[in-house]
């Protein structure tokens, strides 16, 4: 990260250029380029990911069958979201679809996933921006700090539900990171009694955790005035846009399975679909500073990065999944995002709530909600059937799985030959989806708090809570268009001077 903005008595020029480098409580990298005016305000600030991974391409003549193994190697913190959506792409290169057994059993999985993601992100990432104070300390803003300040009991208590969750993960999936979980139409293995009480154990305290975590979160955060200033603050952390999320027949909140489904400012349902014509729904747009790309409504479409109706940039986050719902499916979480959308209400929030800090808010009534869901799935005696595959499938043709990654809505495409070859690939990944609003959230509380050369450590911070709130994955947000990658090389002379600079975009 640079240091303090102040006087050069060498060059006689005041620094113009503050560089967080690198951003820090991510998966990933990523840095945050703050370029100031001549009064020491915020002239433009950019969200800029300088690492490219492209996953699309060499995933292209492998077979298919293998896709969900390499590609959950994308990520550390959500293989299991690629891992599931990679397999609802491979059912479809095969034209199956899972049994119920092996449904319930990847849903069980699945909400169990969620539950260990939100856990890691709201504790380690999160957390101590809120507990410990966006302006304490660096060295006091980390997950021992949190534990320093909320003790030793519920700081055991998060490393045990994280554990119990992946726990439940390595049960049905064989690993709990890398899973092994997921083939053409069904899954790989049945589920005995004694595993299903074991994780009906672990789900049950994963539950009660998550309703603690619930309570943590309004001691801490709602119950803080001065906290809650910065979290119903237009001028910083709020954008108009559109919100996308999976919903199922119901409309209900949904991370599975169900149709997509986008609403705009005023909530009204702009668009719902089935994955499998998310082309026809959604464009990707790049720009030259950064590897990620920008997707947008092919309706408006892309007017660069501003909000409105009239902009196609749009959220897929915890936040949205709360605004493109009607309800959740189960009682706990009902209960707690009716609370939710109360004090909104009684905050002036009419219609979505689009204040980005409020994403943390809706990332614990989803973990209440997927803990509410595992249990059910695995209290199901329908678990411990033994039908848990197709058989006599045939490979060829174009699958497309969507899932609801914990960072957002996610959509693997694979096309396959009739032996089973990769012969294309595209990945829409959570974190892409948010990578307009990331780059206007960064900028907009950068120029509302940095004022006069004050470029403080704190306020810094506070700068990088605008990405944070959307828990990005830029490991796995990165990719090059089709055949090439944007690339600027500046070459200098011994004075530092520009000899000649040479983009390929």
């Amino acid at each position: 990260m640079a240091g303090p903005v102040i006087w050069d008595e060498k060059t006689k020029v005041t620094t113009k250029r503050v560089t967080v480098d690198p951003i820090t409580r991510l998966e990933g990298h990523g840095k945050i380029e703050i370029f100031l005016d001549d009064k020491g305000d915020v002239q433009n600030a950019y969200w800029q990911v300088p690492e490219l991974r492209g996953f699309e391409r060499f995933c292209i003549g492998r077979r298919v069958t293998e896709l969900n193994q390499i590609t959950a190697r994308l990520c550390g913190v959500c293989p299991g979201a690629h891992h599931l959506a990679a397999t609802k792409a491979i059912d479809g290169c095969y034209n199956a679809k899972p049994t119920a057994t092996a449904y319930l059993i990847r849903d069980a999985f699945y909400n169990a996933h969620f539950v260990h993601s939100h856990i890691a992100h709201f504790y380690a990432l999160a957390a101590p921006d809120f507990v410990c104070g966006p302006a304490a300390p660096a060295a006091e803003r980390n997950v021992l700090g949190v534990i320093g300040r909320v003790g030793l009991d519920l700081g055991g208590a998060v490393v045990k539900a994280r554990r119990q969750a992946q726990s439940i993960q390595a049960i049905l999936g064989g690993k709990p990171t890398h899973p092994l979980l997921g083939v053409p139409g069904g899954v790989s293995k049945a589920v005995s009694k004694e595993e299903q009480q074991t994780m009906i154990e672990y789900a049950e305290n994963m539950l009660e955790f998550a309703k603690t975590s619930l309570q943590v979160f309004k001691d801490v955060v709602l119950s803080n005035e001065e906290y809650m200033k910065i979290v119903l603050n237009k001028d910083l952390y709020y954008h108009e846009t559109y919100h996308m999320g999976l919903v199922n027949d119901k409309n209900q909140f949904e991370v599975h399975d169900g149709k997509v489904r986008v609403v705009d400012q005023k909530g009204n349902e702009k668009e719902k679909y089935d994955a499998y014509d998310y082309l026809d729904h959604i464009a990707e747009a790049s720009e030259p500073w950064t590897y990620e790309k920008f997707p947008y409504l092919r309706n408006p479409g892309y007017k660069g990065l501003v909000d409105g109706a009239d902009s196609g940039l749009y959220r897929a986050s915890p936040l949205s999944r709360l605004n493109t719902c009607d309800s959740m499916p189960t009682p706990i979480a009902q209960e707690a995002l009716e609370e939710y959308r109360g004090i909104l209400k009684d905050n002036g929030v009419d219609g979505p709530c689009q204040f980005t800090l409020c994403t943390h808010w809706a990332r614990i009534i989803e973990m209440v909600c997927c803990a509410e869901k595992c249990l059910e799935d695995v209290k199901n005696n329908d678990i411990l059937n033994g039908d848990i595959k197709q058989h006599d499938l045939v490979p060829g043709g174009r699958g497309v799985g969507c899932v609801e990654a914990p960072r957002g809505t996610l959509t693997h495409d694979y096309t396959c030959d009739e032996n089973g070859i990769v012969t294309a690939c595209n990945m829409v990944v959570g974190t892409t989806n948010n990578n307009g609003p990331i780059c206007m959230d960064v900028a907009k509380v950068a120029k509302g708090l940095i004022h006069n050369f004050d470029v403080s450590p704190g306020l810094l911070n506070m700068v990088e809570m605008a990405f944070r709130a959307y828990d990005p994955c830029n490991s796995c947000a990165t990719h090059a268009l089709p055949g090439q990658m944007p690339l600027t090389a500046v070459i200098r002379n011994s004075d530092g001077s520009v000899y000649d600079t040479i983009s390929r975009n």
